[in-house]
């Protein structure tokens, strides 16, 4: 039995006599999902200290090996532990400190049981990797201590499964919370004996570390195991670079009485003078998702210092460029800026955007990270937008964006119509969105419109290209307006809008969504009443909200969504994300809770809905999309639900990723027809 009909079986077995039979296959769909295919995905990108070379992970057929070239882009070469790329699965690259050698991980051999380690390959003889490594868990985090000897990186020891609060759940067994627990900690590798020591406790699990600058400490975050679950609670810690070091609490936010208090911690960053740590702190909802203002304390500890109160700018990541002086790559208005910044002696943050960009650019290591030369004049990063697939860019850092050094889909076309920010006031708050036209528009006819709300809700909508998965700009290609907003709980306008959302979720956010509607409205030619909505994750939430709430949409796709938030706290492996937005557990004040779940107002949806989710997922268990489902077919409003087996919140199975976006592809056009 070939995929789709096996999971056609599940939704069948599932909702029995309430899926409709499917009309013709719209024939676009298949070749826009080839097309799709299409783009070769860039991971990572590293310009040398010196500013001389450039490496870049590039995905071929099917696998990632590295790519070694000038800073220009030219004299590319493949370098990695295996003489071709087709031997090894290569990631995670880091330059040593004097620019000569490069740090990677590679996996060879058969791929279901395979082990990344450690490999390092001198760029003056690059046919003779080294490899420094036989482990047996997941590492990741590669990076050099300024003295160029050693090599940190974050590792689970005997791993089952990705570090990560996105990836598949292990399978509920035993004492939950107590067996099988893995913990992460922060590792350092003598590259001069091969010797490795672990320089944080097994009883606290890491999430980030970096070194100081003498190469003598580290600080990083880390709270109690699980480590799935803890992030949103973790403290801020130095401790020695050397094993047995005794850790030195440097900030707990949750006694801090600044305006950090209940808020996340993420990238710490010692000063160049190694007296300061620096780190960006806000209302964060996914882990690796940063995005705040950016605090400083002393590597001490002490007070702490918000140096962008009132800011309209949500730093994503920075870097120190002197004791006093910073980097910083941030979202505004959703476009992605790079700006410098001064601290003044007050702690405020006095800045000067250098360009902005209606693209979403990174260098594969954090949410906005930028990879620069160690004086900081050259920066490298990958960026797409709406227009361009993923690209390399590299340059002089200075208020002109660097040019492209890569043309690796430089052929490809959108299949979409043209992308428009779209700007609009509601309730005092001031919120943007992006609107993707249909292709072949034609301002004389009306068409149907698919609001596409993103995750988080801490996120935010900035253009960059799609890949065959789940995502909205496809829709364009069949003859939709689709419109992503960013409303209240987004970054883009100030940590003030993240926090907007506080105990509200699902009510002004979506007031801001259909205020955005009716703006899109007077400007080109929507049919009111060919509307849909989708989303995933705080999105499939979303949509589920919405369709209780109004009848203005026709069809709706919820991926990964949440029903109830009170049965939700207790099934979900993160709960500790809740607190800080609803304010109390559920335990203590369940009525915030209930007064935005979807199933609190069941009653009033008749929007056909097809419901999607990973039957491991994590972050949005799958009993969520269950209930949702059993709801609305009990009540007969046209749904459907599919369960991808083996996926967690993000899905990685390419069969998988094809099929729940040409499920969504099918299920607006059975729905909400565009002309074609």
């Amino acid at each position: 039995m070939n995929l789709r009909r096996s999971l056609l079986a599940v939704a069948c077995a599932l909702s029995p006599g309430l899926l409709l039979a499917s009309p013709a296959q719209d024939p676009r769909i298949a070749p826009l999902l080839t097309e799709l295919g299409k783009a070769r995905h860039i991971g990572a990108v590293a310009i040398s200290p010196d500013g001389r070379h450039l490496a870049w992970v590039i995905n071929e057929h099917g696998q990632d090996s590295i790519q070694l070239a000038d800073a220009e882009g030219q004299h590319v070469h493949h370098i990695g532990a295996g003489n071709t790329p087709a031997e090894c699965a290569e990631k995670g690259i880091a330059w040593n400190p004097d620019s000569t050698r490069l740090a990677f991980l590679s996996r060879c051999g058969d791929p279901a049981h395979a082990q990344d380690d450690i490999y390092s390959v001198d760029i003056r003889q690059p046919d003779s990797p080294h490899r420094w490594t036989h482990l047996h868990g997941y590492v990741s985090s590669l990076s050099w201590a300024p003295d160029g000897r050693h090599l940190g990186f974050l590792y689970v020891a005997g791993a089952s499964r990705v570090a990560s609060a996105l990836a598949a759940a292990k399978p509920a067994e035993g004492e939950i919370g107590v067996d099988g627990l893995e913990v992460q900690q922060v590792m350092s590798l003598d590259t001069a004996t091969s010797h490795l020591q672990a320089l944080t406790a097994a009883t606290s699990y890491a999430y980030e570390f970096s070194w100081a600058p003498a190469s003598d400490r580290i600080a990083y975050t880390a709270a109690p195991p699980p480590g799935d679950n803890n992030w949103w609670v973790a403290r801020l810690y130095t401790a020695p670079a050397h094993a047995g070091g005794q850790p030195r609490l440097v900030l707990d936010s949750s006694t801090d009485t600044s305006s950090l208090h209940g808020l996340q911690i993420a990238l710490p960053r010692w000063s160049p003078d190694g007296r300061q740590l620096a780190f960006v702190g806000g209302l964060m909802s996914d882990q690796g998702f940063t995005g705040g203002d950016i605090y400083e304390v002393a590597a001490t500890g002490g007070k702490v210092i918000d140096t962008m109160t009132g800011s309209h700018l949500t730093a994503n990541w920075f870097q120190w460029q002197g004791n006093r002086q910073l980097l910083i790559n941030g979202m505004v208005n959703g476009h992605a800026q790079v700006t410098r910044g001064r601290l003044e002696a007050s702690g405020a943050l006095q800045w000067q955007p250098l360009f902005t960009l209606a693209a979403s650019i990174g260098d594969g290591s954090a949410v906005g990270g930028l990879s620069l030369s160690a004086d900081g004049h050259h920066l490298a990063y990958i960026q797409s937008d709406f227009d361009h697939a993923w690209e390399v860019h590299a340059g002089p850092l200075s208020s002109t964006p660097p040019p492209a050094v890569t043309a690796y889909n430089s052929q490809l076309r959108p299949a979409w119509g043209q992308a428009r920010s779209v700007e609009w006031d509601n309730e005092g708050q001031h919120v943007q969105g992006w609107l993707l036209y249909p292709a072949g528009y034609d301002p004389n006819k009306h068409y149907p419109m698919v609001v596409s709300i993103h995750g988080g809700p801490s996120g935010a909508v900035l253009p960059a290209w799609p890949s065959v998965g789940y995502g909205a700009a496809p829709l364009a290609a069949l003859g939709y307006f689709v419109l992503m907003p960013n409303p209240r709980g987004s970054y883009g306008e100030g940590e003030s809008f993240v926090q907007a959302n506080r105990k509200d979720f699902g009510h002004g956010d979506l007031r801001d969504i259909l205020a955005g509607v009716d703006q899109v409205e007077k400007l080109v030619p929507v049919d009111d009443q060919r509307l849909g909505v989708t989303g995933w994750s705080y999105g499939g939430y979303s949509t589920m909200f919405a369709v209780t709430q109004t009848h203005r949409f026709k069809a709706a796709v919820a991926g990964a969504g949440i029903a109830d938030w009170q049965s939700y706290y207790g099934e979900n492996l993160i709960d500790q994300w809740m607190k800080p937005f609803f304010g109390a557990s559920v335990y203590d004040d369940p009525a915030v809770y209930a007064k935005s779940s979807p199933i609190s107002f069941i009653k009033q949806v008749t929007t056909p809905t097809l419901v999607v989710v990973g039957d491991r997922d994590a972050e949005c268990p799958a009993p969520q999309s269950f209930e949702f489902w059993h709801a609305l077919r009990a009540l007969k409003v046209p749904t459907s639900l599919v369960v991808y087996p083996g996926e967690g919140h993000h899905f990685v199975n390419p069969q998988h990723q094809r099929d729940v976006l040409q499920r969504a592809l099918e299920w607006f056009q059975r729905y909400l027809p565009a002309s074609h």
